[in-house]
């Protein structure tokens, strides 16, 4: 094992004993207590299984035979959701066949960023995993489950996902995917339309054409963001089943992972010799495994906030540091779109989980000395999965990769680190991704151009005020002010001042999350300005630094002129009514900072803390 990744592993078990002690005692005692219907009055339990089936009553009454809780995501506006439609009469009749039964537990609310984008919808987003996570606990809350399986797939529904069933950490828990779209406009003349709408080059209708014809069926959006970091994680982490979490939906591969991913919460409960909850599988050291896939993979930046959240779900307290000092311990195995052209799909053929496993293990990048819900260690998660004769089984994957372009070999990576650096000065701390950046590193000194609403960088670009080199700072945006909204409205003017010749770069309190691309972005910055940040003083033509070899991000203002100034009022009143937002003023309120996870579920556990 590195020696580097094992003692930070090390050092988070250390910073954690306490808090993981607790949890352990918790899902303990939660396990005490069952198999739960054993608890249940006659009349909870009949009101538990009175819209079953006679045979399903037998078998709930028995309490000899698993039954399974599904938690689904579906939706079909969605269209990474739409296939899951029909998960839980697949999964009812897997899990029948094996002599158990499975109930709809409970759906979960899922909106997709694609759509809000850029609206108002945006600003619920961030706190939509929160909600996620405690409608998971609603759904499983009745203690009628011996396991459960959870259908997601997209940007904050699998941390929340996650978060819920860590809540119920005693049950065994399988993660369902349903795959992504088949491969549509490349990713490379999507940006290019889009960039060349931003300039006026093109309308609307040659800028939906390319949307429609790369967003155009169901599935998982095909480029690497968070949709797509979520399940690598998840099946780096041991809780999808091997070589599952790409295969496209509507084939019979698909729905053949699903019936056995069904089967395969069976047994796990605590009814068998093999019991396996989720509190278990999800320990240091598999967390240290997610994030060595997502940073060797230039994943989604949302993970440093979605994986702190998720830790602390299951007892454990990681930071930015963490990812930092991972990413400069593993290589940069892969380019994909936003960080290359290719799509997921073209990962997938070039070699995709099992030779990415593979190669991490072979380097002695991944703990192998962990449980997953197929057993002890990663060498199943070397394997893929095919039908044969209508039969599933794993066989060997590949040992090389078909696309160098796209998967690289560990000893000849893209880059030494995983392209993903913390930066910090008087201007608070940041996370930035470089693995999409044009050149390793990147120095910025130039003078702030300051917004307090993305929309306002529209009018600012039009007139030509940007054509200057500069530093764009986007105030306002954290998760107490107006929660932590995505701003990929700005990438195609920012990303057409930088191809015009200017040196720009973004910092913000905000998110861009895992579209993060070539445009250098300083973004979480915390503490946020609404919570007094230095942010909240920056003025138009202050010089600010951002230089992601030394990590400075510096306001170069002295302290005296600093000290003088008022700290600006946020006027924010616009973003917290209307579409729902006034509904979130609690949690708004008692959001944490970006680097403590951006939760509200945790706060008075926090503040023992």
């Amino acid at each position: 094992m590195n020696s580097q990744l094992a003692e930070i592993t090390q050092r988070i078990i250390e910073r954690s004993k306490d808090t993981r002690k607790a949890y352990l005692d918790k899902i303990e005692n939660a396990r005490r207590e069952g198999p739960h219907r054993g608890v249940l009055s006659c009349g909870n339990l009949a009101h538990g299984f009175a819209a079953c089936g006679t045979e399903d009553k037998s078998d709930l009454r028995s309490m000899t035979k698993a039954n399974v809780g599904i938690v689904s995501a579906y939706n079909d506006m969605l269209s990474a959701h739409q296939p899951y439609e029909t998960y839980p009469a697949l999964i009812k009749d897997a899990v029948k066949e094996v002599g158990s039964v499975a109930q709809f537990a409970g759906g979960v609310p899922a909106m997709c960023d694609g759509v809000t984008q850029g609206q108002k919808g945006m600003d619920l987003s961030l706190m939509s995993r929160d909600v996620i996570a405690m409608a998971s606990a609603v759904a499983l809350s009745h203690n009628m489950f011996d396991s459960a399986v959870m259908l997601g797939i997209c940007d904050k529904i699998v941390p929340g996902l996650l978060m819920g069933a860590l809540s119920f950490g005693h049950l065994p828990t399988v993660f369902i995917p349903a795959g992504p779209m088949p491969s549509g406009l490349p990713n490379k003349e999507k940006a290019r339309v889009r960039q060349a709408y931003a300039e006026g080059k093109v309308g609307r209708e040659e800028l939906l054409e390319a949307e429609s014809q790369s967003y155009h069926s169901a599935g998982t959006c095909t480029f690497y963001g968070t949709a797509n970091s979520n399940q690598l994680v998840v099946e780096m982490m041991g809780l999808h089943l091997p070589g599952s979490s790409f295969v496209n939906p509507g084939t019979p591969l698909r729905d053949a992972l699903t019936k056995a991913a069904a089967v395969q919460a069976t047994r796990l409960t605590d009814l068998g010799e093999n019991y396996t909850p989720i509190g278990h599988i999800v320990d240091a050291k598999a967390l240290v495994n997610g994030l060595v896939g997502l940073l060797a993979t230039g994943g989604s930046t949302n993970h440093t906030m979605h994986l702190i959240a998720v830790a602390r779900s299951a007892g454990y307290i990681i930071n930015w540091d963490d990812f930092s000092e991972i990413s400069n311990a593993v290589p940069l195995l892969t380019r994909i779109y936003p960080n290359g052209s290719a799509d997921i799909n073209h990962f997938t053929a070039a070699g995709g989980m099992a030779l990415l496993m593979k190669q991490l293990l072979d380097a002695g990048l991944l703990h192998n000395d962990v449980t997953t819900i197929c057993g002890k260690g990663l060498d199943n998660y070397t394997k893929e999965p095919f039908l044969n004769d209508g039969v599933l089984e794993w066989r060997d994957g590949p040992t090389e990769s078909l696309d160098k372009e796209v998967l690289a070999p560990v000893d000849t990576p893209f880059k030494p680190d995983g392209g993903l650096s913390v930066l910090q000065g008087n201007l608070g701390r940041a996370v930035i991704k470089t693995s999409a950046l044009r050149t390793p590193h990147c120095h910025i000194k130039a003078p702030a151009v300051v917004f307090e609403d993305q929309f306002e960088l529209d009018e600012a670009f039009k007139s030509g005020e940007l054509d200057k080199d500069c530093i764009v700072v986007v105030r306002f945006q954290g998760p107490s002010a107006i929660g932590m909204p995505e701003l990929h409205r700005l990438t195609p003017p920012l990303g057409v001042l930088q191809d015009r010749g200017f040196k720009v770069a973004l910092v913000t309190d905000g998110r861009m999350s895992g579209a993060s691309g070539k445009v250098p972005a300083a973004i979480h910055v915390t503490p946020e300005a609404f919570k007094g940040g230095l942010l909240c003083k920056v003025e138009n033509g202050d010089m600010i630094e951002l230089d992601t070899k030394t990590g400075a991000l510096t306001l170069l203002v002295d302290e005296d002129t600093l000290n003088a100034r008022e700290p600006r009022a946020a006027d924010i009143g616009h973003h917290q009514i209307g579409m729902g937002r006034e509904m979130f003023a609690g949690m708004r309120a008692v959001l944490t900072g970006a680097e403590e996870g951006a939760c509200s579920l945790f706060v008075e556990q926090e503040q023992k803390l």
